[in-house]
């Protein structure tokens, strides 16, 4: 038997097993990567949940806290910047400072390097505090993702973020 191959049907055999390795590996990959990104960033939701929770409900927002939290972000093996906006209600509307008003609420907005500032920071009853976590590197789902779907631009960071009213107040 002889098998003969042309230039032509040679480029296609080229071009056909390039495919296949695509099929057969890369996307399988990307499907992979993908769970494992979806799992970090409902980590990364549920970290950022619980110290607005605590922070919401003791009413202080420590170093400490602060601190752990970082830490504990990091080891979802992502890096994030986090932001923070802490809406303080205004007991002395009288002075004068940039707020808002929220109903009959007026609040001030500390942002994050105020709250870096003033660590601890005490809260009141009614005060807003708000957490954004932003991914900041790309892992390797993003990066195929983004190789694959070029055509897309689709280069949208991760973003989690959760917020809440402090109900209690430490004594």
């Amino acid at each position: 038997m002889k098998f003969s191959c042309n230039k032509g049907s040679a480029a296609v055999v080229v071009v056909v097993i390039f495919l296949a390795a695509i099929v057969m590996f890369v996307f399988p990959l990307m499907t992979m990567s993908n769970k494992k990104d979806e799992v970090v960033l409902l980590e990364a939701q549920k970290i950022v949940t619980e110290y607005v929770n605590k922070w919401r409900t003791t009413g202080i927002i420590t170093q400490e806290d602060y601190d752990n939290l970082y830490l504990s972000l990091g080891a979802t093996g992502r890096a994030y910047k986090v932001d923070f906006i802490v809406k303080v209600k205004d007991a002395n509307q009288a002075q004068k400072h940039a707020s808002t008003q929220t109903g009959d609420n007026v609040y001030y907005a500390l942002y994050t390097t105020q709250v870096e500032e003033n660590l601890p920071l005490t809260l009141k009853e009614g005060d807003i505090v708000t957490l954004t976590a932003e991914t900041t590197d790309k892992s390797i789902g993003e990066q195929l993702r983004n190789w694959v779907y070029k055509a897309t631009g689709n280069d949208n960071p991760s973003v989690v973020q959760e917020s809440g009213m402090v109900t209690t107040t430490s004594k």
